[in-house]
């Protein structure tokens, strides 16, 4: 470490525990000596104390010099002085890089060659030119049968494969990703926990104008298959977001809810379908038909709902 020049040591354990402070403080992007009064304080202290002790241990080391005796202050010098081992080992291994000859050796490769006093000597290529050689042809010949004679992927329907690929990439993350959902992407979320957080969600926003049991009171009764703006988890989903109708309908709650949050609520909407609320509202819209549902399953579905709230009746 003595061999290390003090200007340099000195800067950089400052800098060290000036990074180790940075990452212990939050500061939010912003350095911690500028958002950090208290922090500015402590590293000035830091370098001074660095300076401090750097000019101590500058004091000492001149005066236990000063103490030795010739001899031992020949050893001090030559030690002091002497070539760092890192130091030696780059040089050594530069110049086995260059594959020359030491000087004293030149003599024995100098050619015959003379140009007004300007010899020429026979050194060997440099070893890390002769083997990047050698490993150049061996690409080449890898790249001959690879593209020309096994008819390998070019460069077009290589990207045309990576432009395929990122988007099954980008569909798999929009799945994973739910604040990413949208009108178009949104599907029924079937999950437990999923429905769980729709169901706290709609009894803390929705339950004033939908009651607790969907039945409607202020807003429209949400377990028959009337729909005003639309059934299904895509129409729901873009009802709950973008809001009702302009003048009369509730309001958009995408600037409260969360798009994953907008998709739980209308998921757990959805349940109500085909259930028997206390005080059922009459119901408003038009019945809406769902791509995958033939009116014929709606027709027995109304019937059979029909049958049951007579029975409930009489019983």
């Amino acid at each position: 470490m003595r061999n290390i020049p003090s200007w340099i040591r000195v800067p950089v354990v400052f800098f060290i525990i000036f990074a180790i402070t940075e990452y212990v403080i939050d500061s939010g992007g912003e350095p911690a000596f500028i958002k950090e009064p208290l922090v500015s304080l402590f590293l000035l202290l830091v370098c001074l104390i660095l300076v401090a002790i750097e000019a101590i241990i500058s004091a000492l080391d001149n005066v236990l010099y000063q103490c030795l005796d010739k001899e031992a202050k020949a050893r001090y010098n030559a030690k002091r002085h002497a070539t760092p081992k890192l130091i030696k080992w780059i040089k050594n291994t530069y110049t086995k890089s260059l594959g020359q000859k030491p000087i004293e050796e030149e003599h024995d490769i100098i050619l015959d060659h003379n140009y007004d006093g300007i010899k020429e000597l026979d050194n060997d290529l440099p070893p890390w030119w002769k083997y990047g050689f050698y490993a150049s042809i061996i690409f080449a010949f890898a790249y001959m049968a690879k593209y020309h004679i096994f008819n390998g992927d070019n460069q077009i329907q290589e990207l045309e494969a990576d432009i395929a690929q990122a988007k099954i990439d980008i569909e798999v993350y929009k799945k994973t990703a739910k604040n990413l959902v949208d009108f178009n992407t949104v599907s029924l979320l079937t999950n437990a926990s999923d429905l769980g957080n729709g169901k706290q969600l709609f009894e803390t926003n929705c339950v004033a104008c939908h009651k607790v049991d969907g039945g409607g009171g202020i807003g429209p009764n949400l377990t028959d298959k009337n729909w005003i703006l639309g059934g299904g988890i895509k129409n729901v989903f873009k009802t709950i977001s973008e809001g009702g109708r302009n003048g009369k309908g509730m309001i958009a709650w995408k600037q409260s809810l969360k798009p994953s949050e907008i998709a739980q609520v209308a998921s757990y909407v959805l349940q109500f379908q085909g259930t028997i609320p206390a005080e059922p509202k009459a119901p408003e819209g038009s019945i809406w038909v769902d791509d995958t549902e033939t009116v014929e399953d709606i027709i027995t579905d109304f019937i059979e709902k029909e049958i049951d709230s007579i029975s409930t009746v009489k019983n």
